[in-house]
């Protein structure tokens, strides 16, 4: 039995009122295959059988306010609690988008059957919310055993294309293989027909929820799934780099590899799915910039014809502006961390690099996935000391008094045009140390000279 928590515990108030009258409640899909797992899972969701959609409305509705938006399709809610409720459907597939379904509530379908239109066997299980008895009829518990991802049933599967991303998430979360049958089924679909927001659902489950998110992409290429959704990616296969530098191999091989560093750190980060992406997209500019002249390798520019690649990339998947922003900057600058520590640069450049990111505590994680990701064993320890040390530093110097400007008004000068100008006037001093009362003065007779142009 799984141990209860307040929606369990809901869960089980309301498998005993649809017991009484003649029903059964299961749990279904996630929550059943991470109780095996011995995984966590707060998604709860319950499927109930042998009783009408009015009769399940009735029993709800003492339990607290029914939440109604998905009734049509035989699911409810519980306001004030994290469950699902729904009833057992079967699906006809009318098109190839996400919608074109029509369904069909059919309390009185069957379990088998009911379980029949879940995607993979280790997802088709159920579990008596009273009991505990697990209903297995396509071998979950045994892929399970033997971490396979397998789909239930080749009709069914290729309702939704969108399984194809699925069991590629899946296989990267639970470090699980495809079953070839499978596999062989995905790269017979298609995925034109998915939303953008169904793609960076499952993208962010593998960035997000896996400890090696390089084999969802290694399973995509495995199925012949790259291209439509993510050529940004796709085109980083067999890209060559300098050997000395980079002895892991192409770029491809690189980029996974820091992917997978990124998700030992992502924990650290401001803000994680935008650092898992910033780590995916990082040298998406390398394909278009590598030269190759003799024996030597370049890929001179490629962190600035990245801003482009990746703005591309994130253009078809997704609409944040928030997000778009704190990629392309990182692309922008994902170089400048390590290259900086090498030079042993001085304070000014490092505060000027720190100041140009929209999160430098992110840009310092992605510097260290970078290095990491890389075929060498050459030590970090030096280098990242002497990046903290001046991001320290940094932080030091933005807390002190600057030039703002309300201090230009207080001097007497009208707002005008010039002021863009004199105030970023005004920050290189602050980058550079100078005290306000100083910087003041020399930003008031900078604007005085731009006035009398």
């Amino acid at each position: 039995m799984m141990p209860e928590d307040k929606n369990m515990i809901m869960a089980r108030t309301i498998a005993e009122a649809v017991k009484r009258e003649g029903g059964r409640s299961f749990y279904v899909g996630g929550i059943v295959r991470d109780h095996i797992l011995g995984r966590a899972n707060k998604d709860v969701d319950i499927e109930i059988h042998g009783i009408t959609p009015q009769k399940l409305l009735d029993l709800l509705t003492p339990l607290g306010e029914v939440t109604k938006t998905g009734m049509s399709f035989g699911v409810f809610g519980l306001k004030s609690y994290e469950i699902d409720i729904a009833m057992p459907r079967k699906e006809k597939a009318l098109g190839r988008g996400h919608k074109d379904f029509e369904i069909d509530v059919d309390p009185f379908i069957g379990y088998e059957k009911a379980a029949m239109r879940r995607d993979f066997t280790l997802n088709a299980m159920m579990e008596d919310v009273l009991t505990g008895e697990i209903l297995d009829f396509f071998g979950g518990q045994e892929d399970i055993r033997n971490h396979l991802i397998r789909h239930v049933n080749d009709v069914t599967f290729q309702e939704d294309a969108l399984r194809i991303l699925r069991a590629a998430q899946f296989a990267a979360r639970f470090r699980f293989r495809i079953a070839e049958e499978t596999t062989e089924l995905c790269r017979s679909m298609s995925l034109e027909e998915i939303v953008p927001e169904r793609i960076l659902e499952e993208l962010n489950k593998a960035l997000m929820k896996s400890g090696k998110p390089s084999i969802f992409f290694e399973e995509l290429r495995r199925m012949g799934q790259l291209l439509f959704w993510f050529p940004e990616v796709e085109a980083l296969i067999d890209i060559p780099q300098n050997p000395q530098r980079h002895p892991e191999g192409d770029v491809w091989t690189h980029t996974m590899m820091v992917l997978d560093e990124a998700a030992r750190l992502r924990a650290d980060a401001v803000y994680p799915a935008g650092f898992m992406m910033a780590a995916l997209a990082h040298d998406f500019g390398k394909p278009e910039t590598t030269v190759i002249n003799g024996e030597k390798i370049q890929s001179i520019g490629h962190e600035v014809k990245g801003i482009e690649t990746a703005k591309r990339f994130l253009s078809r998947i997704s609409n944040e502006n928030r997000l778009q922003r704190y990629v392309l900057n990182m692309v922008e600058l994902h170089m400048r961390p390590n290259m900086l520590a090498a030079q042993k640069a001085g304070k000014k450049a490092t505060a000027r690099m720190f100041d140009r990111s929209v999160c430098p505590e992110d840009l310092l994680l992605l510097a260290k996935a970078d290095h990491f990701g890389k075929g060498t064993a050459e030590p970090y320890e030096a280098t990242e000391a002497f990046l903290r040390e001046r991001l320290s530093q940094y932080r030091e110097l933005m807390s002190r008094p600057f030039v703002q400007g309300r201090d230009l008004v207080e001097a007497g000068f009208e707002p005008g045009p010039e002021y863009t100008k004199a105030l970023q006037y005004a920050h290189k001093m602050r980058l550079a140390g100078v005290p306000k009362d100083e910087a003041l003065a020399q930003t008031k007779a900078y604007l005085r000279s731009l006035r009398a142009q």
